[in-house]
């Protein structure tokens, strides 16, 4: 685990933190360029977009909120990375208002499908941001996470309407607008032209642990995290993970 991760935020982001790692040091292997061009939509306050920048590389963060986008400067001023990190405002709709077509060697779509009006026309505007052969790394709200969680707490009815519903809602008053399967992930991917090269469950069993357990039991956190990297590649456990993350691989440009 890299230390660029808080402990307790390890359990959220490891998984897909060491995936994107592992991108980053094939693009730098593949283009001969050591400082990639790197774009994350829907950033926020800079969660993947610091510790990317810590790595050398050059983040533009869009999202929409003007708050989210101020905590990102100070974020990245605090870990003496502000020359690499430029936060504009904007959203995966309108995303060429503000960024460039074909521009990015890596683009980061997380947390971002689920509360788009249209998730397929989110991902083609991503895949678009893609230099060739460029990488996007996509994470979203995995339906049967949801409906877990959902019977685990006693809410039968509700787990079984987001187990029926398209868009995996448990309800009117569920405030997650989309959820979804691995298979849809790997279909919206494809769908924009990409070949899905990896597909992550995350969260698998972070979210099922009581928090007091893994405060105060030696050792608990550390082969936590370990569990969660051993079920994330597994097929079996994607079905009822929190979150799915995909990593998708764009094609050589023609003539190349």
């Amino acid at each position: 685990m890299s230390d660029t991760l808080r402990p307790r935020a390890a359990l959220r982001t490891a998984v897909v933190w060491e995936v994107l790692q592992d991108a980053l040091e094939r693009r730098v292997e593949a283009t001969g360029r050591p400082v990639l061009d790197v774009l994350d939509t829907g950033g926020g306050s800079g969660n993947f977009a610091v510790p990317v920048a810590r790595l050398g590389h050059r983040v533009t963060v869009v999202d929409p909120s003007p708050n989210a986008l101020f905590a990102l400067e100070r974020r990245a001023a605090e870990a003496d990375v502000a020359d690499r990190v430029r936060g504009v405002q904007g959203d995966a709709h309108g995303l060429f208002d503000v960024v460039e077509r074909g521009g990015y060697d890596v683009v980061l779509c997380h947390g971002v499908l689920e509360y788009v009006d249209d998730p397929a026309e989110a991902v083609r505007n991503t895949v678009a941001a893609l230099r060739p052969e460029g990488v996007l790394s996509l994470l979203a709200a995995g339906l049967g996470g949801a409906v877990l969680s959902r019977a685990l707490a006693g809410h039968f009815k509700e787990a079984r309407q987001a187990l029926d519903d398209p868009n995996g809602r448990w309800g009117a008053g569920d405030p997650v607008p989309h959820r979804f399967t691995a298979g849809r992930l790997s279909a919206l991917v494809e769908g924009a032209g990409l070949r899905v090269g990896a597909v992550h469950g995350v969260r698998v069993f972070a979210d099922l642990v009581p928090g007091g357990l893994v405060d105060t039991e030696p050792g608990a956190l550390d082969a936590l995290l370990k569990l969660e990297a051993a079920a994330a590649e597994l097929a079996a456990f994607h079905s009822v993970a929190t979150q799915l993350h995909v990593l998708g691989e764009a094609p050589e440009a023609e003539g190349a």
